[in-house]
């Protein structure tokens, strides 16, 4: 039965007298009291925030603490380049030529173009002037300037950078530098809190915050070695090179792509885990490149489409189409139809899970692989070769 409408009315302007008096004493309550705000609960541990957050003399959690330690370490990146403009494509049409009466003599190199580019950088090494930046942020760089928080900027020099895997190392020479601390990027977790600096769009240095998305991102970098930290905390152009830190402020990841059909962040960034950068900087160190060595396998990876067609107890890891003669694969007893299921004791997801661990051993290295070989799990044990 519907209500009338006088009825409708009057049980409108009880409900709104009802809203205006509760209104009233809510005003009045909060009239009435001059403490301070009321405190404000931590984030539950189970997001791993704790120990990340202070409470302040107002009562709010903050992480401002962490990163007024964290962010001086963090520099903007100035590179500038020169491009080859490039001619119109018809002056290299001969009838085109010969049309408009251009001689073949006439036709010159079109001159090439400075550009400026801006990004990030992350000091891990205060005492040295190191920096860990993104391969592609200074990618054939004539001049490379470093700006510090403070305001001092200093031109940096190249020490080595690996394409493969989009890290570089810079030095400048400064005293009283802050450095950012290494963490164990295989800690983490899906639904760590993470926190990116850095310079997007060349705006100056932006702190933005979110969690660990998903691990183990392959397929950005063609060829590459690739095992990238999804995560949704704004990253924009600009970011390249910058940290990822997690709750302590520790370094977990460089900033290094995005997933942006928009040109700007969608909430799908990729950074490189710390322990990958931290074993490219030391090799570039040490040797001034990346060493890389081979085991002598080509692998695909085992999906459980593939692993039901095989009759395979595993559904996970990298399928062996390939040995080569003689590598020490061959020589270790793997074969074709075998399956790496693990590498030192650690789960091997994928064949590009497989290819980015490998890759980036040093020759010389001993390592375990756990081999799936007709049903029966084996541990075979074999040396890296240079390639």
């Amino acid at each position: 039965m519907r209500t009338p409408k006088r009825d409708r009315r009057g049980i409108a302007a009880v409900v709104l007298t009802a809203l205006w008096v509760l209104s009233l004493g809510a005003c009045s309550g909060a009239s009435r009291s001059r403490g301070p705000a009321p405190t404000v609960s931590p984030p539950p541990e189970s997001v791993g925030v704790m120990g990340a957050f202070d409470e302040d003399a107002e009562g709010v959690w903050t992480i401002a603490p962490m990163l007024e330690q964290v962010t001086p370490a963090v520099v903007n990146i100035s590179v500038r380049s020169r491009i080859q403009a490039q001619n119109n494509p018809l002056l290299g049409d001969p009838f085109f030529r010969r049309f408009f009466g251009i001689p073949e003599e006439e036709l010159e190199e079109a001159p090439a173009r400075e550009v400026v580019s801006a990004g990030s950088g992350v000091i891990v090494d205060g005492t040295q002037g190191f920096i860990l930046t993104n391969h592609h942020v200074i990618a054939d760089a004539e001049e490379v300037r470093v700006t510090l928080l403070d305001g001092r900027w200093f031109v940096a020099r190249r020490i080595g950078s690996d394409p493969e895997t989009d890290v570089a190392v810079l030095r400048i020479g400064a005293s009283g530098l802050r450095e950012i601390s290494f963490a164990d990027s295989e800690r983490l977790r899906v639904g760590d809190f993470v926190v990116a600096i850095g310079n997007p769009f060349g705006l100056g240095q932006t702190v933005t915050s979110g969690i660990v998305s998903a691990l183990g991102r392959t397929g950005l970098i063609p060829e590459g070695y690739e095992d990238f930290i999804q995560t949704d905390a704004s990253i924009n152009p600009g970011n390249s090179g910058g940290a990822l830190v997690d709750s302590r402020g520790r370094l977990v990841g460089l900033n290094s792509a995005i997933l942006a059909p928009s040109g700007s962040s969608v909430g799908i960034g990729f950074a490189v885990p710390s322990n990958i950068a931290r074993n490219v900087m030391r090799q570039i160190l040490e040797h001034g490149e990346v060493r890389r060595g081979r085991v002598g396998l080509l692998v695909q990876t085992l999906t459980p489409d593939l692993a039901d067609a095989m009759d395979l107890p595993r559904n996970a890891g990298a399928l062996v189409s390939q040995v080569s003669p003689g590598s020490p694969a061959d020589l270790a007893g793997i074969v074709r139809g075998d399956v790496v299921v693990a590498m030192d004791g650690e789960s091997v997801r994928s064949s590009a899970d497989l290819r980015a661990r490998v890759g980036l051993l040093p020759v010389g290295h001993e390592v375990g692989l756990t081999v799936l070989h007709e049903g029966v799990e084996r541990i075979v044990r074999l040396v890296v070769a240079a390639r």
